[in-house]
């Protein structure tokens, strides 16, 4: 039977994050992708330069007319642009009764723009995260849902288990985005080491690969949980899918590290020959 994702996110014009990766990443990982598309963006390696969100009961038509005929194996939802959305997607998820749900709290785009107004965090909070089977936030959204700074790892151990009290049954905090920016700037402490914590209530799990120098980091965030819903849609436990997705992404940045797209934070390659 043919494996199914669905992707419920902001589009990418650029090809390298949103709906565009996530699709690419179903595809590599050898699942058949579908997609609910929640904003359009004008966007490059450079920036985003405009937004035109869908009305809630759009996203809704999309999710139900895929599911109703389709049907999924696992969700996957990245940017999710405002409160409607939020809460339609959470009512879907939950009317749908997915089991399987994978949240990239997306909220900032790589080149610093914002994608999700600070307002809306709340209802992500209250209506999507106790639905949710794997959050997967980087450093600055982990700090955002647990209001606290995180910049070390005793800081990511705590702010995983704050995160996890909101709801998720897994929580992945990503690291590399702390380890690029201290290697940036020389800070002699950082380990030459990509660090992600899971927690699962109970333990702690590092996971760590090796660090790739390169400016093509665009798209990281979803290319991840993209590919570890992927992996959950197959059945992967949850460790094992956190491992592959990791894996999947490291091959991704080492093959893309010196190509060139763009003029900004070029996408890692979706195609990896080695994985």
């Amino acid at each position: 039977m043919t494996v199914r994702a669905l992707t419920i996110a902001g589009s990418d014009s650029g090809g390298g994050a949103g709906i565009q990766a996530d699709l690419k990443a179903f595809a590599a990982r050898g699942v058949y992708g579908m997609s609910a598309v929640t904003a359009l963006t004008a966007q490059n390696t450079k920036g985003v330069f405009g937004i035109h969100q869908a009305p809630a009961e759009f996203v809704r038509l999309q999710i139900d007319t895929v599911m109703e005929d389709i049907g999924a194996d696992a969700w996957k939802t990245g940017m999710l642009a405002n409160a409607g959305i939020i809460k339609a997607v959470a009512r879907a998820a939950r009317e749908w009764e997915v089991e399987k749900l994978v949240v990239d709290p997306v909220m900032v785009a790589k080149s610093g723009d914002p994608l999700l107004p600070l307002q809306a965090c709340r209802v992500l909070i209250d209506e999507l995260l106790p639905l949710t089977l794997i959050l997967t936030p980087n450093l600055d959204e982990a700090g955002v849902l647990a209001q606290t700074v995180v910049e070390t790892r005793e800081q990511m151990e705590q702010a995983a288990e704050a995160v996890h009290i909101l709801g998720p049954r897994y929580v992945v905090i990503k690291g590399g985005h702390w380890t690029a920016a201290g290697r940036s700037a020389g800070t002699a402490a950082v380990p030459s080491q990509a660090l992600d914590v899971l927690y699962d209530g109970r333990s702690h799990t590092w996971l760590s690969s090796p660090w790739i120098d390169t400016v093509n980091t665009h798209g990281t965030g979803c290319t991840f949980a993209s590919a570890l819903a992927a992996e959950l849609a197959k059945n992967q436990p949850v460790e094992q899918a956190v491992r592959i997705a990791k894996d999947y992404l490291t091959a991704g940045l080492q093959s893309g590290a010196h190509r060139r797209i763009g003029k900004g934070h070029g996408p890692p390659e979706h195609f990896p020959a080695t994985v």
